[in-house]
Order: structure tokens, then C-alpha cells, then sequence
């Protein structure tokens, strides 16, 4: 199942990651990806670039994860078990009009279809990608 809090890894190292990027406080990051070794690798290059990660392996989990508090941006995968990422979005964007999304998936055309009922502001970045450009458009997108 989810992987929840204890992924959110120490507070040593994201305290140094966020005076490094001269953050004030950290930027709150839902990720939501069925894959464990993608999950995994997202969450430390997420963490290692100052931001505090919370991961699930499930849409439905992370959905729940949602309900109790709020994130700055939903980083999600769009085929995944339970429930789907363009679902997990569109109950993100009712429990919070605010919450930034971006899909991460190898099939992008499911996303910026037009009937999809994906939030029209939601950002696609498609499979492969390399961390760094990751971490740049979660930067851009925080910044708006």
C-alpha cells in the first residue's frame, strides 16, 4: 500500500536542501505512483531538492492523504490501481481549487485529451524524463 509519512525521509536533510535553495519553508509535495523504484527515485531527487515528500502507491490512498491536509502540488502518475491519476486530480481540485498538478506518464496523449476530465491547468511531463527537468518544472510550477 501507501508508503505514507515514514517516506518523507529525515528532517537533518531537508533542513540543509531548503536554506541551500534559501526557501522559507518547504513546499508540501503529494506524490502518487504505482511504481515502487520510480516512486522511490522521484521522492529522494524531490526531497534532495528541498521539497518534503509524501508518496503513495495509489490513487485511492493518496486521495484519502488529501482529505486530511493540504499540498502545494500533486505529483501524479495517470494509470495506476484503485484509482486513476486523472480522477485523483479532478477530487484534488474539488477539495482544494488551488492545488498545482502534474501528471508524469508514458501515455501523455491520455492527459491532454480534450473530452478527459483532467484540470485544464494540470502539466504533463511524459516518460522518459531526466530529474533535473522534473525538478524544474516542479520549481516553475511552484513559483506561479
Amino acid at each position: 500500500m501507501g508508503e505514507g509519512p515514514g517516506v518523507s525521509g529525515g528532517d537533518r536533510g531537508q533542513t540543509r536542501a531548503s536554506r541551500r535553495k534559501g526557501c522559507k519553508r518547504m513546499s508540501k509535495i503529494l506524490l502518487a505512483e504505482d511504481d515502487t523504484d520510480m516512486r522511490r527515485f522521484l521522492v529522494k531527487a524531490l526531497q534532495n531538492a528541498g521539497y518534503d515528500v509524501i508518496s503513495y502507491d495509489n490513487g485511492l490512498s493518496a486521495y484519502q492523504r488529501l482529505r486530511e491536509e493540504p499540498f502545494e502540488l500533486l505529483l501524479t502518475d495517470i494509470v495506476m490501481p484503485e484509482m486513476d491519476g486523472i480522477e485523483l486530480a479532478r477530487r484534488a481540485s474539488e477539495l482544494d481549487p488551488d492545488i498545482k498538478i502534474m501528471f508524469i506518464t508514458g501515455f501523455a496523449a491520455v492527459a491532454l485529451n480534450p473530452d478527459s476530465s483532467a484540470p485544464k491547468h494540470a502539466k504533463v511531463l511524459s516518460k522518459p524524463f531526466h530529474l533535473r527537468e522534473l525538478v524544474d518544472e516542479v520549481q516553475k510550477m511552484l513559483a506561479a
